[in-house]
C-alpha cells in the first residue's frame, strides 16, 4: 500500500496509454504456448481497466493488436481473434460506469468481431466513467497517414487553403480526436521502444517502462507508474503546452 498512499489523487493523469508487452515471452517461461499468454494478458487488461477507473483515469488506451500483427502466423491471429471476441464483457463496462471506443483500421477485423465491437461501443456509450480505448489493427504510421489523404482531399476539393493546415487540424483528423494526447505511456515486457504507437500524440507524454511481462502487471505496477510520473511532473512542473525548444 505505500505507492497509494504516495499518489496524489488530485493529479491523476487524465490519460494513460499501456503497449502491453511480454505475454508471448510470460508463456515461453512457463512452458505454454503463446496463446496462454495472450489468455492471461486478457485478465490483466479488466485488472487494470478496474484500478485505473478507481483512480479517477478519464481515458485508458490500451495497444492491443497492431496492424504489423496481422503478419503473425495464422493460427495465432486467429487465437487472438477469438479471444478479443470472447473478452469483450459488457457487464464489466456497465458496473464500472466505463465506456468504451475503438481505434484503428478495423475494417480488417473479422465481422463477428467487429459487430461485437459496435455492440459494446454503442451499449455504454452513456456511460460517464473512464473511457477504455482499444487500438486494433492500429498503427500511427496508418493513422498519421490517413490524416494526411483526408486534409489532402479537403485541399483538393477546395474546402480548406492549404495555408490552413496546421498541429491542430493534423490532430482534428486522427483516430485519437475525441480524447486529449496521453499524460503517461507505460510500456511493459522491457522493451524501450514506442512501436509505431500514438507517435503523434507522445510528442509531450512522460514515459515509463518496465521489465514486468504484462500478464503480471497489477494495480501496484500501475500505482507505482502513476507515482514516478506524479514525481516527474513536480519536479520538472511544465505542461506540453508550457514546453519551447
Amino acid at each position: 500500500m505505500q505507492d497509494i498512499e504516495q499518489i496524489d489523487l488530485e493529479r491523476i493523469p487524465q490519460h494513460i496509454a499501456i503497449i502491453m508487452d511480454g505475454n508471448g515471452r510470460w508463456a515461453k517461461q512457463r512452458g505454454q504456448e503463446r496463446s496462454f499468454g495472450h489468455q492471461m494478458g486478457a485478465e490483466t487488461v479488466h485488472i487494470i481497466a478496474e484500478e485505473a477507473a478507481r483512480l479517477g483515469v478519464k481515458y485508458l488506451t490500451l495497444y492491443t493488436f497492431s496492424t504489423e500483427n496481422w503478419n503473425r502466423p495464422a493460427e495465432e491471429v486467429a487465437s487472438l481473434m477469438s479471444l478479443l471476441f470472447d473478452s469483450i464483457e459488457e457487464e464489466t463496462f456497465m458496473k464500472n460506469n466505463i465506456s468504451f471506443r475503438v481505434i484503428g483500421d478495423v475494417e480488417k477485423l473479422p465481422a463477428n468481431v467487429r459487430q461485437r465491437l459496435a455492440n459494446c461501443t454503442e451499449h455504454t456509450a452513456s456511460n460517464t466513467g473512464m473511457c477504455l480505448v482499444l487500438a486494433l489493427s492500429y498503427s500511427s504510421r496508418w493513422e498519421i497517414t490517413e490524416a494526411v489523404k483526408r486534409i489532402a482531399s479537403q485541399v483538393k476539393d477546395g474546402r480548406i487553403d492549404i495555408n490552413d493546415i496546421d498541429s491542430n487540424m493534423v490532430a482534428a483528423n486522427l483516430a485519437t480526436s475525441f480524447m486529449p494526447d496521453p499524460d503517461l505511456l507505460i510500456r511493459t515486457g522491457g522493451e524501450l521502444r514506442l512501436s509505431n504507437y500514438l507517435l503523434w500524440q507522445c510528442a509531450y507524454s512522460e514515459l515509463y517502462f518496465c521489465d514486468t511481462y504484462w500478464p503480471d502487471f497489477r494495480a501496484e505496477e500501475l500505482r507505482k507508474a502513476i507515482s514516478n510520473y506524479q514525481k516527474r511532473e513536480r519536479r520538472f512542473g511544465k505542461t506540453s503546452e508550457q514546453i519551447t525548444i
